[in-house]
């Protein structure tokens, strides 16, 4: 289910079957001239399941969810119907299985529309900030600029609380060489021990990230592979957070709320010692997403990960959602693994509907819990 079907090369338009990866992907357009429209933090992911998740990326507030460059996609019940879904035809499928979770059928192909590319090469600028103001300052500065997110010390408190990095790019306009990527050859060899991973170790950890650019603001013209996938270059990085893994935390917060929210929270994760070293924070932009139960939203949305300690962290997790949604805001189903069914039949009211389309003979752990199935 990874080969590829068609590609116009005059108009990027790709059809693949679902289980070909982003990596796999990214290694045949690039060489051609074309990029992903929209692209998560890792390039390890299926065709397939960035659909069913609706993913988004850096560039959501200019180009919307990886759903807006979808153009048809196949759909397979398991009655063995095949339905032929896009806006136009089956519309209504089209937008159910657009974030969807992979509860409307199997998706055999997807077809969509990637964008022109003249080189590899990323225009970077990291300008550090300080505090959640300054942040959403920038973010409205920049708002044109193509990429942008953010990463944040959740561990700092007083005139570090919430300093961080703002990261902005645009794809480089000056003809460049377009090989393929090559193949990453770090590995994170072993588990790593329970005592490593503390609060002191990953305060240092995001001292020395804060600190790494010496000037208030850099540019540099960069690879598009450490702009978007950092972690992707070292294989098997989660055995960092020890052998018990990691949960992620991330949440979507409405513009009326986002500034004292995510002020709020970050207090929360910083008192509760339990700091994340991989704490992302981006602004959602207005594009809606053609998905029935996507995530993104106009506003902000933090992502946290951390070390699992049931004692420790199963609380935090709970004190955030409740949080999240006192706020007015939601979690993401794509990387939860404590949402309740009050919680998420809450933030995702249209759910009712949705269950019209879930195929009856798929189900999920997550879709049991959550509508208590």
């Amino acid at each position: 289910m990874d080969r590829l079907i068609a590609f116009e090369a005059e108009t990027g338009l790709l059809t693949a079957e679902a289980g070909l990866t982003l990596a796999q992907l990214l290694d045949f357009s690039v060489p051609r001239g074309w990029f992903l429209p929209v692209t998560p933090g890792t390039k390890y992911v299926t065709l397939g399941g960035a659909v069913a998740n609706d993913i988004h990326g850096k560039n959501h507030h200019v180009a919307g969810t990886l759903g807006s460059h979808v153009t048809q996609f196949e759909l397979l019940r398991s009655d063995g119907s095949r339905l032929h879904c896009s806006r136009t035809d089956n519309p209504d499928w089209f937008a159910a299985t657009i974030g969807g979770l992979g509860l409307t059928g199997v998706i055999p192909w997807v077809q969509l529309r990637l964008k022109p590319i003249v080189s590899r090469r990323i225009d970077y600028e990291g300008i550090q900030f300080h505090g959640v103001d300054e942040f959403l300052q920038l973010t409205e500065q920049y708002k044109d600029v193509e990429y942008t997110v953010s990463w944040v010390d959740c561990t700092g408190t007083g005139k570090n609380f919430a300093r961080g990095v703002f990261m902005l790019g645009d794809h480089s306009k000056i003809p460049d060489d377009l090989k393929p990527s090559p193949e990453p050859k770090l590995v994170f060899p072993f588990d790593a021990p329970a005592f490593a991973l503390n609060s002191a170790t990953v305060t240092a950890f995001n001292t020395v990230f804060f600190h790494k650019q010496l000037k208030p603001r850099v540019r540099a013209l960069q690879d598009y592979e450490p702009f978007f996938y950092p972690l992707d270059k070292v294989l098997h990085w989660n055995r960092m957070y020890g052998k018990s893994g990691l949960l992620q935390f991330q949440y979507a917060l409405p513009w009326q709320s986002a500034r004292e929210g995510t002020v709020a929270m970050l207090n929360e994760v910083a008192q509760s010692g339990l700091a994340s070293f991989l704490a992302v924070l981006k602004a959602f932009g207005d594009k809606p997403s053609p998905g029935m139960m996507s995530f993104p939203q106009p506003g902000i949305t933090l992502a946290l990960d951390f070390p699992i300690k049931p004692d420790r962290s199963f609380p935090l997790f709970d004190r955030l959602a409740s949080m999240t949604l006192d706020f007015g805001g939601k979690l993401y189903p794509a990387k939860d693994a404590r949402m309740t069914a009050a919680q998420f039949q809450q933030a995702y009211p249209q759910w009712e509907r949705f269950a019209r389309y879930k195929d009856p003979l798929l189900t999920s752990g997550f879709w049991e819990r959550v509508t208590a199935a």
